[in-house]
C-alpha cells in the first residue's frame, strides 16, 4: 500500500519523546542536526528564505513552533496567532527541506533545546548569539550557534496591518 503525501507530511510532526529518538539516530549517523524556532503565523518570503538558509547549515532541520498558548504569552497582540498551531505546523512540515516539526507550549524553547542538544542552533540576524535561548546548552555540548540575516521588508505583522488597512 502506497503512503500518501499527506501521511508523509504528518509523519514529520512529532512529539518531543519521539523527536529525541529521531535526533539520536541522525546523530549516530553523523548527520548534522540544525534547530530553529518561531511562530511562523503567515508563511512569507522572509520565512522561506530564512528556513532555507537554516537547512543549509546541516543535514537535518528541526523547526519548533510556538503553540497557540505560547504565542499569546509573547505579546504579539490580541489577534495573534492568526492561524492555529495545527495549520502553522502542517504548512512547515510540507516544506521538503524541513525534517521534523515540534510544538512547544512554554514561553521559549529552552527546555526543548536542552533535551535535543542540536549540533547547530539558528536564529535570525536580529539576535545576538548571547541573546539566543539555548545557546549555552548547545555550546557546552560542542555545538555551534549561528544567526542568519533576515530578508528585509517581510513580517507577519506588516502583512496583518496591510490586510486591515485594505
Amino acid at each position: 500500500m502506497e503512503i500518501s503525501k499527506l501521511d508523509l507530511v504528518n509523519n514529520k510532526i512529532v512529539e518531543l519523546i519521539e523527536l529525541k529518538r529521531v535526533v539520536a539516530r541522525w546523530q549516530l549517523k553523523r548527520e548534522k542536526v540544525v534547530f530553529t524556532n518561531g511562530v511562523f503565523d503567515i508563511i512569507h518570503k522572509g520565512h522561506v528564505e530564512y528556513l532555507l538558509r537554516a537547512a543549509d547549515q546541516g543535514n537535518r532541520l528541526i523547526v519548533a513552533v510556538n503553540s497557540d498558548e505560547s504565542v499569546k504569552s509573547l505579546n504579539k497582540g490580541t489577534t495573534r496567532p492568526l492561524q492555529d498551531e495545527g495549520s502553522r505546523v502542517l504548512a512547515l512540515a510540507a516544506m521538503t527541506y524541513i525534517d521534523a516539526v515540534v510544538v512547544f507550549n512554554e514561553h521559549t524553547p529552552e527546555n526543548l533545546i536542552a533535551e535535543l542538544l542540536p549540533d547547530v542552533l539558528v536564529k535570525g540576524g536580529d539576535y545576538k548569539i548571547e541573546e539566543i535561548v539555548g545557546h549555552k546548552q548547545v555550546q557546552a555540548n560542542g555545538g555551534e550557534v549561528l544567526t542568519i540575516p533576515l530578508t528585509g521588508g517581510y513580517s507577519t505583522t506588516n502583512i496583518e496591518q496591510k490586510i486591515k488597512s485594505a
